[in-house]
């Protein structure tokens, strides 16, 4: 349990999302990343010279990547600091998040920057030689799909992982489409008068068509208008299956990035010094091969555990649910109402860019707690290779 880890209340920023192959599908996501936090920081007039250590999460190699969090650090106008670069899949916000914490924990840094991105889109084709292979033909991998249609240590799609928790709770097509309609009215809850909550914690990419040309990505894009007929038109993805498209996330574009300092400059840094808000501990997990979708139960587990709370003090949930199957598998281990998670948005309704995914969803649970008085809030999610992290934050 930390103590002395506090995230300045409106410290972040997460630009919006967008579908693959939409308007940020050609950007080096390390590059628009780092230029989206220098916008932001002159629109906050924070000088990057206070940074000491720069966190970068992004899971889909760009070019340059070698040097990506040095670089960086250089592009967001912070040039004298080292960085690390991270990547946990589906956990890479909030890994990044916690381990900054920790440094400023143990004093080793005062401010800590933690940037994640990543871009979907255009995915690299990797290539390795294969001398042995028949007239040396290579080795070659999508990595994209390919990651995402096989887990080579259990030889399944995440998909299926999804479908043996789904068989073995007994969860049925219609509580997944039920569930999945709710989350895309939650998502709208965010756009109500004039994207109000959005615009909370939103900041808009700008991106370089030509010389002449630059336009401002200021909405989530390619979200996919939901309703109960539509979802029951699907089929699921699987013969005997339960989840459909409907019941799940999307590949998209997006970085967001935080701040992780001291409570002294953590005060300093705010917009509103009368909200601090605090990191509070953090759990992990690995589940058995092939049920991705149970593992943020156990490192919710653990989460509490650490923190000594049980899931009747927190006042708000965030999860990353790739699968509508997570949600439900997760409030019938708790035994709490599905509904009441995941107010404003979710992951599966405006998609998953991987590095940046928790990091946005760890700042609208910040929102929505300071907006209910304050509370405890935990943020939940899974990761390939059938891992799970989730985060306690105390706000106000």
């Amino acid at each position: 349990m930390l103590k002395k880890a506090f995230i300045p209340y409106g410290g972040y920023y997460s630009t919006p999302f967008c579908r693959w192959q939409g308007s940020l599908a050609n950007e080096n996501s390390i590059v628009l990343a780092a230029e989206t936090s220098k916008r932001w920081l002159e629109s906050k007039d924070l000088n990057p010279g206070i940074f000491d250590y720069l966190y970068l999460g992004v899971t889909i190699s760009q070019i340059h990547q070698f040097y990506a969090a040095p670089w960086a650090a250089s592009l967001m106008g912070a040039e004298g600091i080292p960085g690390v670069t991270l990547a946990q899949a589906c956990t890479t916000g909030t890994t990044c998040l916690y381990q900054a914490a920790v440094g400023v924990e143990t004093g080793l840094y005062q401010n800590a920057y933690v940037m994640t991105t990543d871009r979907t889109s255009n995915g690299p084709h990797t290539i390795w030689p294969n001398p042995k292979g028949p007239g040396g033909e290579v080795i070659s991998e999508n990595w994209l799909m390919d990651n995402f249609n096989s887990d080579p240590n259990v030889g399944m799609r995440m998909i299926e992982t999804a479908e043996n928790v789904a068989k073995e709770e007994g969860i049925t097509k219609e509580m997944c489409d039920d569930l999945s309609l709710k989350r895309y009215e939650q998502y709208t809850m965010g756009l109500e008068n004039d994207r109000e909550f959005q615009k909370r914690y939103m900041f808009a990419a700008e991106v370089k068509l030509s010389r002449k040309k630059t336009i401002l990505v200021e909405e989530d894009e390619g979200i996919m208008p939901t309703s109960a007929e539509g979802l029951a038109k699907l089929k699921p993805l699987i013969p005997g299956g339960v989840q459909s498209f409907g019941a799940q996330t999307h590949p998209a574009d997006g970085n967001a990035s935080i701040i992780v300092t001291t409570e002294e400059n953590a005060k300093e840094l705010s917009s509103d010094p009368s909200i601090p808000v605090q990191v509070i501990t953090y759990g992990f997990s690995r589940e058995r091969k092939g049920y991705m979708a149970a593992a943020p139960v156990p490192a919710s587990r653990m989460a509490f555990k650490n923190a000594g709370l049980s899931i009747a003090d927190i006042k708000v949930i965030k999860t990353h649910n790739p699968f509508i199957v997570n949600d439900i598998n997760f409030a019938r281990q708790f035994d709490i109402d599905a509904n009441a998670m995941n107010n404003y948005g979710c992951s599966m309704i405006f998609g998953h860019p991987q590095g940046s995914t928790a990091t946005r969803l760890i700042m609208e649970g910040i929102e929505e707690t300071a907006l209910k008085g304050g509370g405890y809030m935990l943020w939940t999610g899974c990761a390939a290779g059938d891992c799970g992290a989730a985060l306690i934050l105390k706000v106000g």
